[in-house]
C-alpha cells in the first residue's frame, strides 16, 4: 500500500481554511491550494473536501495515488498523535471530538495518514524549514484567536504520552485571572491572545475612554481586530499601546515559565499576533531576561516565525515523511 521515498501530500484543516501541499520526497514544496473549510456544513463535508483537495493536488501535479508516500495531517485541538484522532477539537471544528482522522483518510485514500496537532507542526516546520533551521532544542508559541504550542527537543517534535504535550496557552500566568474557554482562571490564552487584545480594547472603549479605534471601526466595536490595534499603537494611540503592553506583560511570564522548565536555545512566536513584531516580542524578551534563572537566560533567542501561515504544511509534510521511513 506504501510506495517509500515518494512524495506526501501535507494538509492543514482550521477552522476557516485548509490548506493543502505537495511536497517531493526531498521535502521540497512543489505546490499548494488553500481551499474553504465551511465547518458548519459538517465533519463529512469537511472530510470530502479534505479529499477533494488531495485528489487535485496530486492530479493536477501529475502524482498519481499510489505513488504517494503518506498525507501528514495538521489539525486544530488535542490530538492523540499515535491513533490519529482529534480528542478535544478545536470549537472551530464542530462534532469532531474523537474523530479517527488518520484511519478515515488511510481508507479513502490507500495511503498512510498520519495526524498532529497543528501548533507542534508549526513548530516542526519552523524547526526544519524556517527560522529554527539547524536548532535542537526550541518552543514555538502560536498566537492567534487562542494560543497554542510546540516543543522540541534535542532535534525532534515532543508530543508526550499521548500526543497532548504543547498546550502552553494553557499554563495559567494569573491565578485569580478571567474564565478561560478551557474551564481554567487565568490562562495564557485569555490574557494574551488575539481575542483577548481585542476584548481588552472593546470593554475600554465601551467604559468611555478615548481612541482612534473607535473612528477606525466607524464605531462598530465588534469590527475591531489585531491588525488595527496594532496600527493606532504604532501611531501613538494611548489605548492600544496599553492593551498590546498588558498581553505582552503575560506573554513574557508564559515565556520565563518555559525558558526555566525547557532551557531552550529559541522561542519562536508565530500566528497572526506575530505581525504586531517588537510591541508584542520586546518585553517578553527584556522579562526572560530579568527573571528566568541565568542559565536559562543565557544566550536564548526570542524571534519571530519566519513561515507564516505555511508553517505547519511543511510540519505535517515532515512529520509523514519521518513516520514513514522509521
Amino acid at each position: 500500500m506504501q510506495k517509500k521515498n515518494g512524495p506526501v501530500v501535507a494538509l492543514d484543516i482550521g477552522g476557516t481554511k485548509i490548506m493543502t501541499a505537495l511536497f517531493d520526497a526531498d521535502g521540497k514544496m512543489q505546490a499548494k491550494d488553500v481551499r474553504q473549510t465551511m465547518a458548519v456544513e459538517g465533519v463529512e463535508a469537511v472530510i470530502e473536501r479534505v479529499l477533494a483537495a488531495v485528489r487535485d493536488i496530486i492530479r493536477n501535479n501529475n502524482v498519481s495515488q499510489n505513488q504517494l508516500e503518506a498525507i501528514g495531517i495538521a489539525c486544530a485541538g488535542g490530538i492523540d498523535t499515535g491513533r490519529g484522532v482529534v480528542v478535544t477539537p478545536s470549537p472551530h471544528l464542530p462534532g469532531w471530538a474523537g474523530l479517527p482522522l488518520a484511519d478515515i483518510i488511510k481508507d479513502k485514500m490507500g495511503v498512510a495518514a498520519y495526524v498532529l496537532n497543528d501548533a507542534s507542526a508549526a513548530a516542526l516546520g519552523e524547526q526544519r524549514y524556517g527560522v529554527g533551521k539547524g536548532i535542537k532544542d526550541l518552543v514555538l508559541l502560536t498566537l492567534g484567536t487562542g494560543i497554542g504550542g510546540g516543543i522540541i527537543i534535542d532535534g525532534k517534535l515532543y508530543l508526550g504520552a499521548r500526543g497532548g504535550a504543547g498546550e502552553l496557552g494553557h499554563m495559567t500566568v494569573e491565578a485569580a485571572g478571567p474564565t478561560c474557554g478551557c474551564g481554567n482562571t487565568g490562562c495564557l490564552e485569555i490574557l494574551a491572545s488575539g481575542t483577548a487584545i481585542v476584548t481588552d480594547a472593546v470593554a475600554r472603549i465601551r467604559h468611555g475612554e478615548k481612541t482612534a479605534l473607535s473612528a477606525v471601526s466607524g464605531g462598530e466595536l465588534e469590527k475591531i481586530t489585531v491588525e488595527m490595534i496594532g496600527e493606532a499603537a504604532k501611531n501613538g494611540d494611548r489605548l492600544a499601546q496599553d492593551v498590546i503592553a498588558r498581553a505582552a506583560y503575560y506573554l513574557g511570564i508564559g515565556m520565563v515559565n518555559i525558558a526555566n522548565i525547557f532551557n531552550p536555545e529559541m522561542i519562536i512566536i508565530g500566528g497572526g499576533m506575530a505581525g504586531l513584531g517588537e510591541m508584542i516580542i520586546a518585553p517578553g524578551r527584556k522579562m526572560v531576561e530579568e527573571r528566568a534563572f541565568s542559565i536559562n537566560s543565557r544566550g536564548i533567542q526570542i524571534v519571530k516565525a519566519q513561515l507564516g501561515n505555511e508553517a505547519g504544511v511543511y510540519g505535517a509534510a515532515a512529520f509523514a515523511l519521518d513516520m514513514g521511513r522509521k
